[in-house]
């Protein structure tokens, strides 16, 4: 596994809609955490998504932070 830390955060909690990805409460978005790598971040993920298996519109992301800025410089990459 590379050294190299790639920022990526896990965020989850219940969607407006099944089928919509904008959550229904942003004061109640679950923080899972930040990981350095994208292996941690999909572990995190999982365990998430697994505990809210239950829950139809409750999911979990992993978003990707690394492609955004470069934590080394501070310059962000615009898409």
């Amino acid at each position: 596994m590379s050294d190299r830390q790639l920022l990526h955060l896990v965020i989850g909690g219940e969607l407006k809609a099944i089928d919509s990805v904008e959550f229904a409460d942003l004061d109640r978005i679950d923080f899972v955490g930040a990981f350095a790598n994208y292996r941690s971040a999909y572990d995190a993920w999982k365990a998430a998504a697994q505990r809210t298996v239950d829950s139809a519109r409750t999911r979990y992301f992993i978003l990707h932070a690394h492609r955004l800025f470069d934590p080394a410089t501070g310059e962000t990459h615009e898409h």
